[in-house]
């Protein structure tokens, strides 16, 4: 029976050999998970014996154990290289056929479809035509070039334009009238910011403002002219600003900034919509600009992309703009050890895996996501050679007990 022991023991010394020769193979093979050799005995079962009784006729291999634990992630110059730091699989579809990796070395086909070395796709959530991110199953995620539309300062989903100020409380009524935009002296203070039109060209929209009643008793009381491209300045509709004694507006009505020409000369008049001076204040300091906005911006070209914690993938445009063009999605599973190894880094579902669990990255135990970044192997070397070594020395001793098995029987045969 020896002899059956001992090769028993040879074939799972050899096999555990193999296992760690692959772990050290793919030390710096990205997001490879390394495996663990684990031994069983095996009992020959006969009627009559007892359990004390029982001796064991070898060893078995009971199964190979992939163990997913985090890898060190390590930085790239490639913005798609992603890296999940935490729990789950990235989603790959080659022609529907699902697939599950934690290798996330993607680049990007010529039909803008986020693909890895082995050209399979990446899966997450659309976006819809808001730019809003639509939750639902997941499809092929696919990137388009194509440049975004520009939107006018005065388009609602601009916003209005925001300008908070303060206006110096020691300022004089200007000696000079009436109002003149060439002539600073017919003015107190004068800010100006860049707006755009329907078609994306830019204008610059400048505002001065005129104080024309004495700050004491009564506070301030000021005049907001405004011009487009220097032509033809008009007082802001919506009354002046003015300001109690505490320096404060005493309210802050709507201003419609008035509309002028388009500089194409078409007939249309354009206008940069609502300005709104919430927070302006007139103190006793110089006249200055806290913060002067709006929400419009001229056509832009993809520039670069980009990936952020949560998975959305998103782009940035020459016109300082940027777009979500989609959310990858990560899967995770009851039993990951239960899926199926495909090689090239890619498990497939099983039935002892169980079913795939879809969600976005950082939700649920769903790790997040880093861009620029992929996660190294997961094999220690330093354990492995250890290892590596153990096994060698099992399959040795193992070979001894057939050689000294061989001594017995040889020993017998030489009986007289």
């Amino acid at each position: 029976m020896s002899f059956q022991q001992g090769l028993s023991g040879l074939d799972a010394a050899a096999s555990s050999l193999d296992v760690i020769g692959n772990n050290v193979a793919n030390a710096s093979t990205v997001g490879f998970k390394r495996a663990n050799a684990n031994f069983a005995d095996v009992f020959a079962a006969s009627l009559g014996i007892v359990g004390a009784s029982q001796i064991g006729i070898g060893v078995s291999i009971g199964g190979i154990q992939q163990q997913f634990t985090q890898g060190n992630l390590t930085t790239t110059d490639n913005a798609l290289d992603v890296a999940v730091n935490g729990g789950g699989f990235f989603r790959m579809s080659d022609d529907g056929a699902i697939s599950y990796t934690r290798n996330g070395q993607f680049h990007i086909d010529n039909q803008g479809y986020i693909i890895n070395d082995q050209k399979l796709r990446l899966t997450g959530y659309p976006v819809s035509v808001t730019g809003a991110i639509t939750p639902a199953n997941p499809i092929e995620l696919q990137l388009s070039a194509s440049q975004i539309p520009p939107r006018a300062t005065s388009d609602p989903l601009a916003g209005d334009v925001a300008a908070v100020l303060n206006l110096d409380s020691r300022d004089t009524v200007p000696v000079l009238s009436p109002f003149d935009y060439t002539n600073p002296s017919t003015y107190n203070f004068s800010t100006a910011l860049t707006v755009f039109d329907t078609l994306g060209v830019s204008h610059n929209l400048t505002t001065y403002y005129v104080l024309n009643a004495p700050t004491p008793p009564t506070g301030g009381e000021w005049t907001v002219y405004a011009t487009l491209d220097g032509a033809n300045p008009q007082v802001v509709p919506g009354g002046n600003l003015v300001f109690n004694t505490s320096g404060a507006l005493s309210s802050v009505p709507t201003y419609t900034l008035p509309s002028w020409p388009l500089s194409s000369g078409a007939v249309t008049p354009w206008s940069p919509g609502v300005i709104d001076f919430t927070g302006t204040t007139q103190y006793g300091s110089a006249s200055s600009v806290d913060r002067l906005t709006q929400g419009g911006y001229t056509t832009g070209s993809l520039v670069g992309i980009g990936v952020l914690g949560d998975g959305i993938v998103q782009g940035r445009y020459s016109n300082g703009q940027t777009r979500s063009m989609g959310q990858l999605v990560l899967a995770t599973f009851a039993d990951p050890n239960g899926l199926l190894n495909l090689g090239n880094n890619e498990w497939s579902e099983t039935s002892t895996s169980g079913p795939e669990l879809v969600g976005a990255p950082a939700s649920g135990s769903r790790g997040v996501i880093q861009s620029a970044a992929v996660e190294d192997s997961n094999v220690d070397l330093t354990n492995e050679l250890v290892a590596m070594i153990t096994a060698q020395r099992n399959y040795q001793a193992n070979a001894q007990t057939i050689q000294t098995q061989d001594q017995i029987m040889q020993t017998l045969i030489n009986l007289r």
